[in-house]
């Protein structure tokens, strides 16, 4: 009842009157009231949207005050020390490595701005998951990177806080939050029985109230403290969350709840401990099983126990019993079942439920920096991390909450101290493993590697969603987060039950995503599962492994190792039972994924490397080792496979799959492990064993023997030589890498590093990308004393970026230094670490370019051979490879062979074979054991060799071999002498062992069978001991043999005479490639100098093998000077077989063929070379042909043209005309122009802005404007320009053809499908030749080269006459041109100008579509022209000539399309400009005119563009006479403007001065061509009127502190002439072919002035020259200008300011700018990303700026799109007549839009090591680029965009 009453009170009074009640001592009756009222307000059984609740709870907390009032109150008692800013995905923050102890350490922007990180290693990132702020946690970060606000230790001098400011939260609060529970529990319903939209809906009602607990932790530690003492309640949480038992409501809500917690699958105790005892079954392979408490069934059946007994043992593949873990490894009671005991516990729980709505997340971790809460938060977590993990293993935005789980777990979990307080009290890291394995087992198929019946191993399938999507990252990234805590890992590795449960887990992976080999047709679907397993390997075994590495680094952690070491060994012992391996690998089956034998191999290095452990204490026996080495070499093998295209079926992935294990993320994780595996166990065995292991796994058995020809069993034989290659390669690395055999860290970056700047030049960033990064991949820190930087300083060279303007957008580059290519250059490091074979082949290529750079060798090199670091004591066994008779006996059988010129040879055989003699020679073994164990004696091949020892062996010579050949081969024919054998080879299958002496008989030859002699070794092995290893050949190897009936010829056994040693091959191989006969002089090694061998071609390697030879024993000395002597060239093979025939034949066609090409091919180039040069030369018609003839003789033959279509050449006609291929396009870069020579700045700060009011577009729209106020229409539209915003522009490649052709060209792109990036149906296209591209055509004009002869021809007419001959010819009707094909084209053209410009460009005029108007914009259309072709040139002429521009220019011809079009046009006699400009015109009355508006006064008029309606208008070819005249009587206005312009500057006693004493000279002889009488009468003419210069009269007298001296007026009135006399010179050089001369810029003037004709030719030293001296008047020149000045006195009555804007009209503008962008990026992404867009308020996702006008757009934003056009388009059209050149901010990069397309341009800042970063991925300050930015400014200018960018794409106005 009373809370009804209540409730109707004004809540602000009955919450202060509330708050004082609760404030006595006795507060009873206070307590009552507040809960009723609470029960009323907040009773869950109303909707939650209903905001009376809320408002009601704000008014309570603030006790009566506002709610803002009382929120700043709370914060001014924040005693947080820590930031704790909560963030979420996409938002910006900071990371720096040197402040950081955590990798996982961010800070937000203002912190980091507010700390000095000057010269740390920082990055800018995007949040991929969310994150919060570390600042002010020191646990996290050193104290030094705290920013000012958290560096005070704010806590100790803030005041304490009054307890009742917080009294009425504490008590309402509680009330609040379990409202919300209360709504949560109502609204949950089981995914499977209702959508995820019912869930989102009840988030969405709830938002406001979990808002508001958002907005209560911003308000300071106080606030927090009240928060936390009431989220971990036990006490009140027992009596609320309940509910009291009247209250029926409640009762049913907190039933559901129970029955939520019952279905997660968290079973409570009791059960839990009889399904425990029940189920001791363990699983198949030992016992890896998923919990007991996580629920006995799948993810996808809650209650049904029974549907699994009645599977049998997991042998079905598709489902197998999910193994329980047996009650012997850990106590089941891991985790108490869930029973909530406080709301904290409570919200997670339906946090989770809910699959982590943001606000709730961000709401729960803005907590976080209050300690108490830090700690119960993160054991509630932990308590409920199973569940989460199970939640999210159902959830269908598995993405998104997998980022909301690291969001929270990454801030609780990187703190040292928390995650040991977890791992000790909650057991963390037996659930995590525990809940990895459960989850894992959800997937888990039958593995078919080796014995696929019988296989009991299981391994995951890299198909299911849970690892295809990476479901598995969150709990995997925790997991690597706890590992990389010291405490933490220690705890882990000394516990060996979860050790073993880790393996286990492990050996899911171990042989997973098996590849068959495809042997007949290829195979139909190409699975991209491969991605999905590389991915587990790495994240899910690899990372954790690299995690426990980095705590086992010193002695004090062996333990450590020797128990992983032992569980790998237990674990793998298992898995080769498991899958029934015994000797031989499965053929035809690869698998990458071996992680437990990488486990193995990285242990076993770090124990050797860090903790001086003894190798051999931790391998196990050899039957073991042997076992072990099968899949690695396997994996070796294979490689080699799938690049000889064995594995072609098997479509791309394969190749993907091999790239990927040697790729640089991989590698180490990969390759590395296993090549150091396999040097283990070559350590440890039998070397003939391993040797003949190898050549056997690598299928090139039969193809190591003597014969010439063999059959290969299992191999084609274009396969054989790629295979052996890759067989020699292989031992090459093996015995070689010294990786992990005795490197330095900082040796391994170094060699790392070398190798990849070997392939190419890097930039910075790809370098760091390319080089393995260990050991965590997370820590961003390179191991080894020596840093990145510093390292690459010292083996590379910065090649900073270079810009070729119009090239591409070079980056800056690290080349090596000349050094490391003669001493570092490692090819088999590089082989190691290529991903594309080409790579190779390019580290060569540049290695080739060294040494002829530096003249040490010129010819094509072979791989250096490099020295090695010494092997690591451990390792020495390595070396016996070297020095075994097998690989003895296969290095003389391949030199033999390549001697012989056996097929399948190549030079990279015998390169890599003589690697390994060199390796050999280099790595003696030291000979201690001279007495070897006497039973292998017995079998070794000591009838081939007598030792092992290469050296001895070298000079050993071998006489005879007994060899099997097919019965056809040419060895078996008995006429021939043994030695002639030629082609190629197989294995002596007879393993008989023979004896006695060879001497005695040819039958006793040496016989060699790899396969046996490895089976025998194996059995020796086995057994240890003698007897049985007789019988040496299992009956296999003949059943390798059995041929079946009518295949190739039958085997003969024959004996070839061979009688060389290795030296003695070597030394005729040396002869063979040097060409001559003894190319060795029995003396050469006395004169040889040693430092000559290292680098060169194969012959070099042979001399420096031969020479280290003979310094190492004086008895290959004297064999060698014995050889040399007496040696003789090898008998030529005689061609003696068909095939080889066939083979020469094939090879000769071949060759000629080439020739055959090349001879095309050179005849092809020269054409085109002849055909390019004629099509240049046609280019310029006008100057070439001008300066070819002498002014007496009239040229009387046509132009001709090429049409580079059809290639003939001829004139242009009516009726097939030629036409330049041109570009139009529409340009607002002349309106951009300003005064100021200086660019604008870009805004930075609220404070600035850029404004447009100054620009030439903005002046000249607003002249235009003025104008038609007051004058008529007509008049208006002759007496200016436009096209400065909009005008359009033409530029043509020069290259022309038929018209006709072009449209068949154009029919044909057309029907092409192929998208060209460009638009057809907009008569879009490239030119045929150069590829320009272009969009029309412009006709070419009939007739001869530019008018010579007659009209250029001067007749010294006098001025009078010519003035009276130019307006007769003005009189002259326009004639309209014949109908012909040719005027059909230019009234094309002429619509295809109009087109390229928007409507808004065209129609100024009153009345749109007028003659007027059109008329204005032709002859404007020349004007932008002519215009933007002087800002090309610089904005003068001082450089002259028919600079490169003019070679290109159309200006001629589009002058003629423009004159032939405005001949229609006859300008009314009435209104003639040129009546006014050259006679004094009697002043009608103007009372008959009153209604009509006046014309303009010529003083108003542009002169430039009278000029061209001037030129435009008259017949066409003009004489040049005559264009001379109107230049001269257009220089009298424009120097009578200039006087009147400069004369409004003078303050009103200068302007009485420069009156009287020019008035003087007025009766003087040449008055008129003085400009004191001049500016003396304008003065006076203009004062006449008095409003002219009382205007400005007071301006005037401030401004001009400087007083007008003759020097400066007349500089001043030059400035003023100069753009007019610029044009009028463009104009006559292009109409005329008339040379421009280059000069100085101060003599600028006279230089055009001669060059019109206004000045005689010789003029007086330039700088005298006098602007007045060139004037030339018709008439009266003072009644002339009265005239004029007449003309705006009668208008100046009205408006004298406007009168005097238009007179003031000042033609010079600076050549256009880009705006100034800041140095610094950082400063413009720190304004513009956050800056909320003009135009919709909000903030933009992509925000842009343009660099033209610094708009401020929504980029692709739809809230700012009008008429289905988004904003950036929209802005182009507006601001750049459809082009426009974007900054993306967020990108930093450029993107340009032209028309319809648009083009990702690069961008302008880089960073320190000159590299862009698009897309601001790696986040490192950027700098501006001046030079790139003036590129880009310079293709703006010169309308280049489209040519010089390539790649354009439509952009469908969605930009």
């Amino acid at each position: 009842m009373m809370a009804a009453s209540l409730l109707r009170r004004d809540k602000k009074a009955t919450a202060a009157h509330l708050k004082a009640d609760l404030n006595r001592t006795d507060n009873s009756s206070g307590v009552r009231q507040l809960q009723e009222l609470l029960d009323a307000v907040l009773n869950p059984e109303k909707p939650a949207a209903d905001g009376e609740a809320l408002d009601w709870c704000k008014c309570l907390i603030a006790g009566g005050e506002g709610f803002d009032e009382f929120c700043k109150t709370v914060r001014s008692y924040d005693n947080a020390t820590l930031c704790g800013l909560v963030w979420t995905a996409n938002f910006v923050a900071y990371r720096c490595r040197t402040c950081g102890i955590s990798p996982c350490m961010s800070l937000c922007a203002e912190c980091f701005n507010n700390g000095d990180h000057t010269g740390h290693d920082f990055n800018m990132f995007r949040s991929q998951a969310g994150g919060a702020c570390d600042c002010g946690d020191s646990n996290v970060m050193r104290e030094s990177g705290f920013c000012r606000r958290h560096r005070l230790r704010t806590g100790e001098n803030i005041p304490l806080i009054p307890r009742d400011l917080l009294l009425m939260s504490e008590m309402v609060l509680p009330r609040f939050i379990l409202c919300i529970i209360q709504y949560l529990r109502d609204g949950y319903v089981e995914p499977d029985t209702s959508t995820e939209r019912d869930l989102q809906k009840v988030l969405q009602q709830l938002e406001p109230q979990i808002s508001f607990l958002e907005e209560l932790t911003k308000m300071g530690g106080a606030m927090r403290t009240v928060l936390t003492k009431i989220l971990t309640n036990q006490q009140a949480f027992k009596e609320l969350s309940m509910g009291q038992e009247e209250n029926l409501y409640a009762k049913k809500n907190y039933d559901k709840y129970l029955s939520a917690l019952k279905n997660s699958g968290l079973v409570s105790v009791e059960e839990k401990g009889q399904s425990a005892a029940a189920d001791v079954g363990v699983g198949a392979e030992g016992g890896a099983g998923a919990m007991v408490l996580l629920g006995n069934s799948g993810p996808g059946s809650p209650d049904e126990p029974s549907k699994e007994e009645d599977q049998d043992g997991g042998q079905s593949v598709g489902q197998r019993k999910r193994v329980k873990l047996s009650s012997s490894t850990k106590d089941p009671c891991i985790i108490e079942s869930l029973k909530h005991k406080c709301f904290l516990e409570e919200l997670l729980f339906w946090t989770i439920k809910y699959e982590f709505p943001q606000k709730m997340v961000t709401f729960l971790l803005n907590m976080l920096p209050d300690q108490d809460y830090k700690i119960t938060f993160t054991k509630t977590f932990v308590q409920h991390y199973a569940f989460i993990m199970k939640t999210l293993m159902k959830s269908h935005e598995s993405d998104t909450m997998s980022n909301r789980i690291v969001h929270i777990s990454v801030q609780l979990f990187s703190n040292e101290e928390l995650a040991r307080h977890v791992t000790e009290e909650c057991q963390l890291l037996d659930i995590m493993v525990t809940v990895l394995l459960y989850m894992m087992e959800s997937c888990l198929i039958k593995s078919e590697l080796q014995d696929e019946e019988n296989n009991r191993h299981v391994v995951v399938n890299c198909s299911e969603a849970l690892l295809k999507n990476n479901t598995y990252w969150p709990l995997v990234s925790d997991f690597i987060n706890i590992l990389s805590h010291q405490s933490v890992a220690k705890k882990f590795l000394e516990d060996h039950s979860l050790l073993m449960l880790w393996m286990s887990f492990v050996s899911f992976f171990q042989g997973m995503n098996l590849n068959k080999r495809e042997l007949n047709e290829h195979v139909e679907f190409e699975s991209q599962t491969y991605y999905a397993a590389f991915a587990a390997e790495l994240e899910a075994c690899a990372q954790p492994m690299w995690g426990l590495l980095t705590h086992c680094k010193v002695k004090e952690t062996q333990e450590y190792t020797k128990t992983v070491v032992r569980y790998c060994l237990e674990t793998l012992q298992i898995w080769f039972d498991a899958i029934g391996f015994i000797d031989e690998p499965a053929p035809n089956q690869v698998t990458f994924h071996l992680p437990l034998h990488r486990y193995y191999a990285m242990f076993l290095s770090k124990a050797v490397k860090c903790q001086g452990l003894d190798l051999d204490s931790l391998l196990p026996d050899q039957e073991m080792l042997m076992k072990i080495m099968v899949h690695p070499l396997q994996i070796q093998a294979c490689l080699s496979e799938i690049h000889s295209n064995m594995w072609v079926r098997n479509g791309l992935q394969i190749k993907g799959q091999a790239m990927t294990y040697v790729q640089s993320h991989f590698c180490n994780s990969m390759i590395d492990p296993d090549i150091y595996l396999l040097q283990v166990c070559a350590s440890r065995l039998d070397p003939d064993y391993f040797i003949s292991s190898v050549f056997e796994r690598f299928k090139v058995v039969d193809l190591l023997t003597m014969a010439s020809q063999h059959q290969n069993a299992v191999l084609d034989s274009e396969q054989e030589r790629p295979m052996l290659e890759g067989a020699l390669t292989f031992l090459v690395i093996l015995t070689s890498l010294r990786i992990h055999l005795g490197m330095t860290d900082d040796e391994i970056l170094r060699a790392e590093m070398v190798s990849q700047l070997c392939m190419n030049d890097r930039t910075h960033s790809a370098l760091l990308d390319l080089i393995p990064e260990n050991p965590n991949p997370k820590s961003g820190i390179v191991p080894g004393s020596c840093s990145f930087e510093d390292m690459l300083s010292a083996v590379a060279d910065f090649k900073a970026p270079v810009f070729e303007p119009g090239g591409s957008m070079q980056q800056g580059m690290y080349t090596p230094k000349a050094e490391v290519w003669e001493k570092e250059f490692d090819p088999i490091m590089v082989v190691l670490r290529t991903v594309y074979r080409r790579d190779v082949q390019s580290a060569m290529d540049r290695y080739a370019a060294f040494l002829k750079q530096f003249g040490i060798h010129t010819g094509n090199p072979w791989p250096p051979y490099k020295e090695r670091t010494p092997l690591h004591p451990c390792y020495k066994g390595l070396i016996r490879l070297l020095h075994c008779k097998t690989l003895h006996i296969v290095i003389f059988t391949l030199l033999y062979k390549i001697w012989m010129d056996h097929q399948n040879m190549s030079e990279h055989v015998l390169c890599m074979v003589l690697y390994l003699i060199e390796l050999g020679l280099d790595n003696q073994i030291q000979d201690n054991k001279e007495d070897e164990e006497p039973c292998i004696e017995e079998h070794c091949h000591d009838s081939w060799f007598p030792g092992t020892n290469l050296l001895s062996n070298l000079h050993h010579v071998i006489n005879f071999v007994r060899v099997r050949v097919p019965e056809t081969a040419p060895e078996v024919k008995r006429e021939a002498p043994p030695s002639t054998s030629t082609e190629a080879s197989s294995y002596g299958q007879n393993s008989r062992r023979l004896s006695g002496n060879w001497r005695e008989n040819l039958r006793e030859a040496q016989v060699f069978s790899l396969v046996a002699e490895r089976r025998r070794k194996f059995q020796e092995i086995i057994n240890r001991s003698t007897t049985e290893a007789t019988q040496a050949v299992r009956p296999k190897s003949s059943s390798t043999r059995w041929v079946p009936p009518g295949t190739p010829p039958q085997l003969v056994t024959e004996i070839l005479e061979i009688r060389e040693s290795m030296l003695s091959l070597l030394i005729k191989l040396h002869q063979k490639m040097s060409s001559k006969q003894n190319s060795l002089s029995a003396s050469w090694l006395e004169d040889i100098e040693s430092n000559r061998l290292a680098h060169g071609d194969g012959i070099t390697a042979i001399e420096r093998i031969l020479t280290k030879a003979a310094t190492r024993s004086c008895q290959i000395k004297r064999s060698i000077q014995d050889i040399c002597g007496k040696v003789c060239p090898p008998v030529p093979p005689k061609k003696n077989s068909p095939t080889d025939k066939k083979a020469m034949d094939k090879e000769e066609r071949r060759q000629r063929a080439r020739e055959r090409q090349q001879k095309l091919l050179a005849e092809f180039a020269s054409r085109q070379k002849s055909f390019m040069e004629t099509a240049m030369d046609v280019e310029s018609p006008d100057t070439e042909a001008a300066m070819d003839l002498g002014a007496s003789e009239v040229m009387e033959s046509e132009i001709l043209y090429d049409c580079v279509i059809c290639g003939q050449s001829g004139p242009s006609t009516e009726d097939r005309p030629t036409g330049l291929v041109v570009l139009l396009q529409a340009s607002s870069v002349l309106g951009h122009r300003c005064k100021s020579t200086e660019p604008k700045n870009l805004p930075t700060s609220d404070e600035e802005h850029v404004y447009p009011a100054d620009t030439c577009g903005a002046a000249n729209d607003v002249r235009l404007t003025l104008m038609q106020q007051f004058f008529k229409d007509s008049s208006c539209l002759q007496s200016v320009s436009i096209g400065w915003d909009g005008g359009v522009y033409v530029q043509t490649c020069g290259h022309t053809l038929h018209i006709d052709c072009h449209k068949s060209y154009m029919e044909s792109l057309r029907n092409d499908q192929v998208l060209q990036g460009f638009s057809v149906d907009k008569g879009e296209f490239t030119c045929p030749l150069c590829r320009q591209f272009a969009n029309s055509v412009l006709p070419c004009r009939p007739g001869r080269g530019t008018e010579a002869g007659t009209w250029h021809t001067p007749t010294n007419k006098k001025t009078s006459v010519l003035v009276k001959e130019v307006e007769e010819l003005q009189e002259k009707p326009g004639l309209f041109p014949t109908e012909s094909n040719l005027s059909k084209e230019m009234e094309l053209v002429i619509k295809d100008i109009k087109n390229t410009t928007q409507k808004k460009y065209m129609d100024y005029g009153r009345n749109p579509g007028s003659p007027d108007n059109d008329f204005l914009f032709m002859y404007s259309v020349a004007r932008t022209n002519l215009e933007l072709e002087l800002v090309h040139r610089g904005g003068n002429l001082c450089s002259g000539g028919a600079s490169a521009a003019a070679k290109r220019s159309c200006l001629n011809q589009l002058f003629h399309v423009l004159a032939m079009h405005m001949r229609l046009y006859s300008i009314d006699s009435a209104y003639n400009p040129w009546t006014k400009l050259t006679q004094i015109v009697q002043i009608k009355e103007a009372d008959s005119f009153d209604e009509e508006r006046p014309e303009v006064p010529m003083l108003f008029r542009d002169v430039p563009s009278l000029l061209i309606i001037f030129v435009l208008t008259m017949p066409q070819p003009l004489r040049k006479e005559h264009f001379t005249c109107v230049v001269k009587m257009l220089y009298n206005l424009q120097f009578t403007q200039a006087l009147a312009a400069l004369s409004t500057k003078f303050s009103s006693e200068e302007r009485q001065a420069w009156s009287t004493s020019g008035a003087l000279k007025k009766s003087a002889a040449n008055s008129d061509k003085s400009f004191e009488a001049l500016l003396s009468h304008v003065i006076s003419e203009l004062s006449k009127d008095k409003s002219v210069y009382k205007v400005n009269s007071e301006e005037a007298t401030m401004l001009s502190s400087s007083v007008w001296s003759p020097q400066s007026i007349e500089f001043s009135l030059q400035q003023f002439c100069l753009p007019f006399l610029r044009l009028s010179c463009l104009l006559q050089h292009h109409l005329y072919g008339d040379n421009l001369t280059g000069c100085l810029e101060e003599e600028e003037f006279a230089s055009l002035a001669v060059c019109l004709g206004l000045l005689p030719s010789a003029p007086q030293p330039a700088n005298t020259v006098q602007s007045a001296s060139c004037l030339e008047w018709p008439v009266n020149t003072f009644d002339l200008v009265t005239q004029w000045g007449a003309e705006v006195k009668g208008l100046s009555q009205i408006h004298a300011d406007e009168s005097l804007t238009l007179l003031v009209h000042d033609p010079q503008w600076a050549a256009p700018r880009l705006l100034q962008l800041p140095d610094n990026y950082n400063i413009i992404f720190q304004y513009y990303h956050r800056k909320a867009c003009s135009a919709c308020k909000k903030v933009p996702k992509d925000p842009a700026l343009c660099l033209v006008c610094g708009a401020f757009v929504c980029l692709k934003g739809v809230c700012c799109k009008q008429q289905g056009i988004c904003e950036c388009v929209l802005h182009s059209q507006h601001c750049g007549a459809a082009t426009g050149i974007f900054l993306l901010i967020n990108a930093s990069v450029i993107i340009i839009i032209r028309g319809h397309r648009f083009c990702l341009w690069g961008s302008v800042y880089l960073d320190a090591h000159g590299e862009e970063d698009r897309d601001l991925r790696r986040g490192k300050p950027l700098y501006l680029c001046e030079e790139r930015y003036r590129v880009l400014e310079q293709q703006w200018v010169s309308h280049t965009f489209d040519h010089i960018n390539k790649r354009w794409g439509p952009h469908y106005n969605g930009l």
